[in-house]
């Protein structure tokens, strides 16, 4: 792993800096029976018993993209139903899809708190789509009588899935720089040898190249491996003011730097994906550098995109993700770079973005049983999207 730490200044413990306290995340499942709203305050209770605060403590809540009533299992629950249920008295909320991507919820609760607008945001990601194919009554399906807006320059041509959109940028991947299905295979395999250590993952069994190889086409160059899966879940993460750590009892983790990008919402008009803007303004943020990071957590919807990330942060130049990641060896738990030591969206389920920054403080905390990676790590990066819209956190232990 990347281990050349440099010397950082101390923490300014003030309202500029804003932290990652209590971490909290519900069952995990596929059509579960219990509500929503539910498995979203056991996920809340789990981080404000990490934390050490009540819910008193909290005047914030943050969430992505808000209730869609529209897609109720893509995001069932709104920040004014959380606060309702649990009777919180808040000075500041948000909740809308119009963010970088779904941490973008996590910069604005960050910018909440770095501003004097509240002291102890939980910010969170509740999924149910798994379980809303099982009740349409329900949460129904969304239905389209006509093409218009966004859906005309996607639906005329069959490309109705995210997958069709991703797998264009993958092609020229494949044609322009050389990118092998073999190459690519590495981020479901390591997401699925991480997967195994992981007792709340959606699948336990490794995967092996044979099986990756002979799986069915979903949109060439991406097989249904490459895919990640429908799951119900909720992940919170509490983020406080830096001069309110003296109410919680966990080791507060800094989000360092952040940033994010939105390049057109027309998947076949960028000509790049977000990211890779993202990436570069990441480090002009911070005076860390890509190699002091001991872990990465990158969004994998689709594997495709975990390598944008990569070549987008820096970790290798534009074109060189299959190289970089050709064998596994560089990117396993054991290796130079950790990748999604939870077992990504891909063998732990589709947490929709807040997996990602959920499990960087769990290794940053040395909390990860299994698969906790090696040494005493302390600077760790998380991310979401990578399509059109995208986001990108440096956390840093100090």
């Amino acid at each position: 792993m990347f281990t050349c730490h440099c010397l950082r200044r101390s923490v300014d413990m003030s309202r500029n800096e804003a932290f990652i306290t209590g971490i909290g995340q519900s069952e995990i499942g596929v059509r579960l029976e219990r509500h929503p709203l539910l498995l979203t305050v056991d996920a809340v209770k789990e981080a404000l018993q990490e934390a050490g605060l009540t819910i008193d403590q909290i005047d914030g809540v943050s969430t992505y993209p808000g209730r869609a009533s529209g897609m109720l299992g893509f995001s069932p629950i709104g920040s004014d139903e959380l606060i309702d249920a649990l009777g919180m008295k808040t000075t500041w909320y948000a909740g809308g899809g119009e963010i970088t991507s779904q941490l973008g919820a996590v910069v604005a609760a960050a910018d909440a708190v770095r501003t004097g607008q509240a002291r102890h945001v939980i910010c969170y990601r509740t999924v149910y789509e798994a379980a809303a194919f099982t009740k349409p009554d329900e949460y129904p399906m969304p239905k389209r009588d006509r093409v218009d807006s966004y859906s005309q320059w996607l639906a005329p041509f069959g490309a109705i899935s995210a997958a069709n959109w991703t797998a264009q940028y993958a092609m020229r991947h494949v044609k322009k720089y050389g990118l092998t299905r073999e190459q690519l295979a590495q981020i479901s395999l390591t997401d699925r040898a991480n997967a195994a250590l992981n007792p709340k993952a959606l699948v336990r069994e490794p995967l092996t190249m044979d099986e990756y190889m002979s799986a069915r086409m979903i949109s060439t160059p991406l097989c249904l491996f490459d895919c990640d899966r429908y799951t119900d879940a909720s992940t919170v993460l509490i983020v406080s003011a830096g001069d309110a750590l003296d109410e919680v009892k966990c080791t507060p983790v800094r989000i360092a730097a952040m940033a994010g990008s939105v390049d057109r919402h027309s998947w076949d008009q960028a000509e790049w994906m977000a990211s890779y803007a993202t990436g570069r303004d990441l480090w002009k943020r911070t005076d860390y550098t890509p190699a002091d990071v001991d872990t990465v957590q990158l969004y994998d919807g689709f594997s495709f995109l975990t390598l944008t990330w990569l070549e987008a942060l820096g970790f290798c130049e534009v074109g060189e993700g299959g190289k970089f990641i050709e064998g596994g060896q560089r990117i396993a738990l054991d290796g130079e770079l950790p990748l999604n030591t939870f077992g990504g969206q891909i063998g732990a389920g589709r947490l929709h973005g807040f997996g990602f920054a959920h499990e960087a403080v769990v290794q940053l905390r040395g909390l990860g049983g299994d698969r906790q990676i090696e040494g005493d790590p302390k600077v760790a990066i998380a991310t979401s999207g990578g399509g059109p819209l995208a986001t990108a956190l440096l956390l840093a232990k100090d």
